[in-house]
C-alpha cells in the first residue's frame, strides 16, 4: 500500500509530466486560457490516460514482449490512444455537447498528446505491475489536472496585469508557465522521506 501511495504523489508532485517532464505542453499553453475548458481537459486526459494504460499494459505484457515485438510498442501505443479518444469525442459530442464544443480542435489534440503516450511507455519501462501502472497513471493524469488548473488560474491573473509590450502574448505565457514548473521542484525528496 505503501507503495502505491509513494507512486501516486511522486506522479503528481514529483513527475509531474507537464511541469517537470515538460510532456503534454501543447493542451498546457493551448487549452488553460479558461478554468472550464482545463478542468474538461484534464478530466478527458485522465480518463484517455486510464483507459489507454489498461488496455496497452496487457498489449505489451501478453502480446509484444513474448513474440519479440517490442519495437512495435510505440506504433500499437499510438493506434491505442488515437482509438480511445476518438470514442471520448463521440461519448462527449452526444452526452456532453457543451464541453465537446467548448474543447474544440483540443479534443484531438489529446491523441497527439504526448503525456497520455509517455505515460503508457513508462509504465513499462519502470517495470511497473498493472495495478502500479493504473496508479501511476491517475497520478499522472491528477498532477495534469493540477497543472492545468494552477496554470489556469496564472494565466486569469495576467489577463488584468500591465505586461510591458515585449512580454504580452506567448512571452508572459511561457514565463509564467516556468515559475509555475519551479514551484514543483520543491516536492523533490518529500515524498520518500515520508515513508523511510
Amino acid at each position: 500500500m505503501t507503495k502505491f501511495i509513494i507512486i501516486m504523489l511522486s506522479a503528481v508532485f514529483i513527475n509531474n509530466y507537464v511541469l517537470s517532464r515538460f510532456l503534454g505542453i501543447c493542451p498546457f499553453l493551448g487549452v488553460s486560457k479558461k478554468l472550464n475548458q482545463a478542468t474538461g481537459m484534464s478530466l478527458a486526459v485522465i480518463f484517455v490516460m486510464l483507459i489507454a494504460t489498461a488496455v496497452t499494459w496487457p498489449i505489451q505484457t501478453y502480446l509484444l514482449d513474448p513474440n519479440n515485438l517490442g519495437y512495435l510498442q510505440t506504433i500499437v501505443f499510438i493506434l491505442v490512444i488515437a482509438s480511445l479518444v476518438q470514442l471520448v469525442e463521440i461519448v462527449l459530442k452526444k452526452y456532453i455537447p457543451s464541453l465537446h464544443k467548448s474543447l474544440g480542435v483540443y479534443l484531438p489534440l489529446i491523441t497527439t498528446n504526448c503525456a497520455v503516450l509517455g505515460v503508457t511507455i513508462l509504465n513499462i519501462d519502470e517495470g511497473y505491475t498493472f495495478a502500479e501502472a493504473m496508479v501511476n497513471s491517475l497520478g499522472s493524469g491528477l498532477g495534469f489536472f493540477l497543472a492545468m488548473v494552477m496554470f489556469s488560474g496564472v494565466r486569469s491573473k495576467l489577463e488584468g496585469a500591465d505586461i510591458p509590450k515585449a512580454f504580452q502574448g506567448l512571452p508572459i505565457t511561457l514565463v509564467a508557465a516556468s515559475i509555475t514548473s519551479l514551484s514543483f521542484l520543491g516536492f523533490s525528496g518529500v515524498v520518500e522521506n515520508l515513508f523511510t
